[in-house]
């Protein structure tokens, strides 16, 4: 067939993902949508008590951050909102100096995102080792656990038997059919029976009012001034800090479940953009939710933006249009779905006997550090920071081991020659000057590098060492087999760093 034979219906199918025409994918990113909407809503009204505003300060920045994120985002089908991290950070500035000093912090919290995105800091996830993503995982399945914790306290008894049933039919429910999400057929049909019953249990609407209407756009009501700026630059660059780790361990990890790729560099800039439409918008600012991603993904099986923005979508709709009903939704229901979510988390192969018998001891380690760190602060991105720092100081010692030094003194016994084999750089290099048998060798000396490299100026100043002590003995040094990089750094820096000589 000609291309002039093409109909323009036909041309504009073939320019359409191929999952625009598919019924089932849709009413799986539809369904999704929805299931990710009902448990943002407690979520975000916890959060916005967390940082000391209204309810619906939450809601508007968990509504804006997901409908913004669906377009501008680098990672199809994760979740971004208001988030207990973010709210940490921030609610010391709205408790000192109110909301509207909180919201310019928002904005400028995004513009700090933009620009690190800009020069390229997603680009430093490479340094984040396996363990210390086993160990976020993990981590975050624990504090995910642990948030529900509080709403099995102190509740009246048939609370528990409703999270058993949630638990049962998240379980058993898919054994007859995955058309229907488990856990929105859970919440479901446990509103149901606690409203027909008149069962008196804890529900979303005891979490806060529910707003009626939608967010306006306008400016923060705060001085344009340099003490202005001054006051909120720190807490805006901890949160943007805060919410691009967290957004970009959680890109990272869904790349992992869906076995794809996604732009960190776009989805950097595009938590910016989402945190700065947010501001403008009265909202508390926020990043990506780890837990109600994990709902969208891996529970509910999404994988397109559509269930991204209809989380966001839905949960105006469902707090504008449909506020009495969700009020109605006992939290057990919603306590249910994140405790399934907490257990589809876990890495439960990282912790069973087999792995951790094979398992090198400073893997499991840092994977260790990293969860105690997170669980003990209730951060993620401390977590993150200290398991890698943990993991560069295992990695340093271990190949700091593998530098060696052999003597071969010649047949006359006129010179000696050092041959030195592995990396050397600060770890390694600080035993390098103990190798050498600087009295009794002879008056000339051969140090071989041809085997190892020169990565940093404490070689260079070890090596500086060494000639100093051998010329200190009138004994001459001679360094050869440098390639280019090592002889490029070693000709800079040699005689120029003090102590050295």
């Amino acid at each position: 067939m000609s291309s002039a034979a093409v109909s323009p219906a036909a041309r504009l199918r073939g320019l359409k993902p191929d999952w625009l025409n598919d019924p089932k994918v849709w009413r799986t990113e539809v369904l999704a949508g929805l299931v990710v909407a009902l448990a943002l809503i407690p979520e975000a009204i916890s959060f916005s008590i967390i940082a000391g505003v209204d309810p619906a300060i939450g809601l508007f920045a968990s509504f804006t951050m997901a409908v913004v994120i669906s377009v501008v985002g680098g990672r199809r089908a994760m979740i971004s909102a208001a988030t207990g991290a973010v709210a940490l950070v921030i609610a010391p500035l709205n408790r000192e100096h109110g909301l509207s000093y909180l919201i310019a912090a928002v904005i400028l919290a995004g513009v700090f995102q933009v620009v690190l995105g800009a020069v390229g800091v997603a680009k430093l996830m490479r340094f984040i080792p396996r363990s210390v993503m086993v160990g976020f995982v993990n981590a975050l399945a624990i504090l995910i656990f642990m948030a529900q914790v509080p709403e099995m306290h102190d509740v009246p008894w048939a609370v528990y038997p409703l999270i058993a049933g949630g638990l049962a039919l998240m379980v058993f429910f898919p054994k007859i059919t995955t058309v229907i999400p488990a856990p929105l057929v859970s919440i479901v049909i446990l509103t149901v029976i606690t409203v027909a019953a008149g069962i008196a249990v804890p529900t979303v609407g005891d979490k806060g009012e529910l707003p009626s209407s939608l967010p306006v756009p306008g400016l923060p009501d705060v001085p344009f001034t340099l003490d202005t700026l001054t006051t909120i630059a720190p807490y805006a660059f901890a949160m943007a800090l805060v919410g691009l780790m967290e957004s970009l361990m959680t890109a990272k990890l869904v790349d992992e479940i869906t076995d794809t790729h996604s732009n960190k560099t776009r989805e950097s800039v595009g938590q910016g953009v989402a945190n700065i439409v947010t501001g403008f918008f009265g909202g508390m600012g926020g990043c990506a939710m780890i837990g109600q991603t994990m709902i969208n993904v891996k529970v509910s099986g999404a994988r397109t933006r559509v269930s991204t923005f209809l989380a966001g979508a839905f949960l105006m709709v469902l707090c504008i249009v449909f506020g009495p009903v969700v009020s109605d939704i006992p939290m057990a229901a919603l306590v249910a779905v994140m405790v399934m979510v907490s257990f589809a988390t876990f890495d439960w192969h990282s912790v069973a006997p087999k792995t951790l018998g094979r398992m090198p001891l400073g893997e499991t380690a840092v994977m260790l550090v990293t969860v105690a760190v997170v669980v003990a602060t209730h951060n993620l991105a401390i977590g993150v920071v200290v398991g890698s720092i943990t993991a560069m100081v295992i990695f340093a010692k271990r190949v700091a081991r593998f530098a060696e030094v052999a003597r071969l003194v010649s047949p006359d016994g006129t010179g000696v020659l050092y041959t030195v084999t592995g990396e050397l750089f600060f770890a390694s290099s600080n035993d390098l000057v103990g190798q050498f048998d600087y009295a009794a060798d002879p008056d000339k000396v051969v140090i071989d590098l041809s085997a190892a490299h020169v990565w940093d100026a404490s070689s260079v100043a070890a090596l500086d060492a060494v000639e100093t002590k051998y010329g200190q003995r009138g004994k001459s040094v001679e360094i050869i087999g440098l390639n280019d990089p090592s002889a490029d750094l070693h000709g800079k820096l040699t005689g120029e760093l003090a102590g050295g000589h």
